[in-house]
């Protein structure tokens, strides 16, 4: 006589112990959505107030303005100048903000160059 050894596929053994569910039940999903909401931004003004650190923002027509964040809210932020009057900047209006003095964000070293020679 002579016999075979069969072993199932690992396939058929995990649609032996789990039963396929139907596809259409709520919270079969494999992978959890993202969060909506990071408060990475949150974080990263409430840093610079708490540090009254100066920062430029630029705004979307390339202006650049400089002073320190004095609060925020969800459509603007309030940014206190040296100087000058103080503004209230609507979040829309801003292309990016950096540290003042971080030359690496305005995309050169501080002779205006890239470092290529």
């Amino acid at each position: 006589m002579n016999r075979k050894l069969f072993r199932p596929s690992l396939t058929e053994v995990k649609e032996q112990q789990y039963p396929a569910r139907n596809a259409h039940e709520p919270g079969q999903r494999k992978k959890p959505a993202p969060p909506e909401q990071t408060h990475a931004e949150s974080f990263y003004y409430v840093k610079q107030m708490q540090a009254h650190t100066p920062v430029a923002v630029v705004l979307t027509d390339g202006e650049v303005l400089h002073g320190i964040v004095e609060w925020y809210d969800r459509d603007c932020i309030k940014l206190t100048r040296f100087g000058s009057p103080n503004l209230l900047l609507y979040k829309h209006s801003i292309k990016y903000l950096y540290k003042d003095g971080e030359e690496a964000a305005e995309g050169g070293n501080a002779n205006g160059n890239n470092g290529s020679h």
